[in-house]
């Protein structure tokens, strides 16, 4: 037997075709009713695409979708997108299947159905959910995956050839494919044929809640199916593969001209088209989807344990390096380094254990323009996701930092703290002068510290705040100890040298595989060692009565986190020592 009749690249759309005329038939000698046994269910389309995406290597040839790509890459054609979910639209239901004369399709995969669309009665509602998705906010250039140039050359030669064979069959109409679906969804394609006297193409009908969002940045409205209702949540990083749609020449008038009499029915419903316009937004109807990690991110990583004496010898070259960044200042880099470490593990209403803010004092504006923008460029080449917040008044009392809900338009307005989990975020008060906070700006500082000390960003919905748990890590560069935004550690930074800062990139990738291993090891907690700890604690609260409960929990998180900085899972009496040892000196630069 033969191979497939289509070309899951080029023309994903025939073999959706195929499979839901495969699935049909099997299940009529059943006599079960073809368009209830796949509704919210994979007819086998997804089976195929993954067998070609993962065992036959397809994966390496499907182009990756984002602003520069969408000069050169066809439309109903595979692609992959990786972006964050910004706003969750909710659930549109669409025509799925219907019967065309004896026989039954589907518009699965489609904005536009290719046929003309029969009486209600013959046909069946199905559901999708909708995503509004961006890419990454603050993701670093070496962590963006973009297509490779050969690829690119393969595909637009691939594209030219197609286009040939197009002309050619308009010119011989006997010899159109009935695989070749490469053109369905598309509104330029559906105008042409038309004028040519074939089947018109009709609106697929859509029920959502009218969303829209802001289309001077890249971004894409991703089709879901088959999908359980919790499977993404709000900023969560996820990869989509599926069939790329979009149309620059379509607007809101050329759809409508295209609804029949039969469709009228559906007019009282907002369509998500007129505040997300195909010719503005790409869409991608999803086959594939996985959500990634900072891991996933991290190329080649190798697949090895990490092993103590291995991590070792990658954090003291990272220190090292962190020392040259901040002027040789050791101490500074060591607590800078349990810093890029740190996350939130557990939250009470006493403590939080896991989560190290940090603020860096002795910056000056003169001091700021060397030492804090080689630390800027350290954190951008080491982290995948990093974000600087400039701290002037004019700032704060401008600045959206807060999502907002617009209830008018359905849609989520982006705010700059609507951030991905793992995304390093710097605060910059050097560049701070005098002046009044507005309401906005008081606003704006109680976001801040909100997020700094409990990991929660508020996000406004007009009539009322939702808390949304967040995992930033938040560095504070200033002269003083900042009087807005607290930190759990404050360092003042001695830098005694300026010394050129390089790394090859072997050294770049191994320090990016250390932070974000260590950053997922696990933590246990040796019983004998808590109860030493606890006792030192008790002693050192005794003779300073200025100590609280944040104290000790930052004297843990230290010791945990200087403990994985060695890759090791609980922490010994070392460790508990170099800790002691940095608070030591790090009080006597207070």
């Amino acid at each position: 037997m033969g191979g497939p009749q289509y070309d899951l690249l080029m023309n994903p759309l025939g073999a959706v075709r195929q499979t839901f005329e495969k699935a049909v038939a099997s299940s009529q000698p059943s006599g079960l009713d073809p368009t209830a046994l796949y509704r919210g269910k994979d007819w086998g389309i997804v089976d195929v695409l993954n067998q070609f995406l993962f065992s036959q290597g397809g994966l390496a040839q499907v182009p990756i979708l984002d602003a520069s790509s969408l000069k050169w890459i066809k439309p109903n054609t595979l692609v992959r997108f990786r972006g964050m979910v910004q706003d969750m639209l909710g659930n549109e239901f669409y025509i799925g299947a219907f019967k065309d004369g004896c026989t039954w399709r589907t518009n699965k995969f489609l904005d536009f159905s290719p046929f003309s669309v029969p009486p209600v009665s013959e046909t069946t509602l199905w559901e999708r959910r909708l995503f509004h998705c961006v890419p990454v906010p603050g993701q670093n250039s070496w962590a963006i995956e973009s297509t490779p140039y050969p690829l690119k050359i393969n595909i637009s030669n691939e594209m030219t050839c197609q286009h040939g064979e197009k002309r050619r069959r308009d010119d011989d109409p006997d010899g159109i494919s009935d695989f070749d679906c490469c053109d369905e969804g598309s509104s330029s394609s559906n105008k042409k044929q038309k004028d040519c006297g074939s089947a018109s193409h009709h609106k697929i009908a859509e029920i959502t809640n009218g969303s829209s969002f802001p289309t001077n940045s890249f971004s894409c409205l991703v089709k879901v199916y088959d999908m359980p209702e919790s499977q993404f949540k709000l900023n969560e990083v996820v990869e989509f593969i599926g069939i790329y749609t979009f149309d620059p020449e379509l607007t809101t008038s050329d759809r409508s001209d295209n609804v029949d009499d039969d469709m009228s029915m559906f007019d009282f419903m907002d369509d998500v088209a007129t505040h997300l316009p195909p010719s503005k937004v790409p869409r991608i109807h999803c086959l594939v989807s996985q959500k990634l990690s900072t891991q996933d991110l991290i190329s080649n990583s190798p697949a090895c344990e990490p092993l103590p004496n291995v991590i070792r010898g990658i954090r003291d070259s990272l220190v090292s390096y962190l020392s040259c960044t901040l002027g040789n200042d050791v101490i500074a880099a060591q607590c800078l380094l349990l810093h890029l470490l740190s996350k939130l593990r557990v939250k009470s209403d006493v403590a939080s254990v896991g989560q190290l803010s940090l603020n860096l004092t002795g910056f000056t504006q003169e001091s700021a323009s060397i030492f804090g923008k080689q630390l800027n460029n350290a954190i951008k080449t080491l982290l995948p996701y990093s974000h600087t917040i400039p701290l002037t008044i004019e700032y704060l009392n401008t600045a959206m930092l807060q999502p907002k809900k617009d209830n008018e338009s359905g849609r989520l307005l982006m705010g700059a703290l609507q951030l991905a989990s793992g995304t390093h975020l710097t605060l910059d008060e050097t560049v701070m002068q005098s002046g009044t906070l507005n309401s906005k700006g008081v606003e704006n500082v109680l976001l801040l510290k909100h997020l700094m000390e409990h990991q929660i960003v508020e996000y406004d919905f007009q009539f009322y705040k939702l808390e949304m748990a967040t995992e930033v890590q938040c560095l504070i560069i200033s002269e003083a100890k900042s009087n807005i935004l607290p930190a759990d550690l404050v360092v003042p930074v001695c830098p005694s040298a300026v010394a050129p800062v390089s790394a090859s990139e072997e050294q770049l990738h191994a320090w990016r595989w250390y932070l974000t291993t260590v950053r997922s090891l696990p933590y246990s907690t040796d019983t004998s060692i808590c109860e030493m700890l606890q006792n030192e604690m008790v002693e050192a609260m005794r003779k300073d009565r200025s100590l609280g409960c944040s104290d000790l929990s930052r004297w843990m998180t230290m010791a945990q986190l200087m403990a994985a900085s060695f890759g090791e899972k609980s922490f010994s009496v070392e460790h508990w020592q170099m800790v002691k040892e940095i608070e030591r000196l790090r009080k006597e630069r207070l």
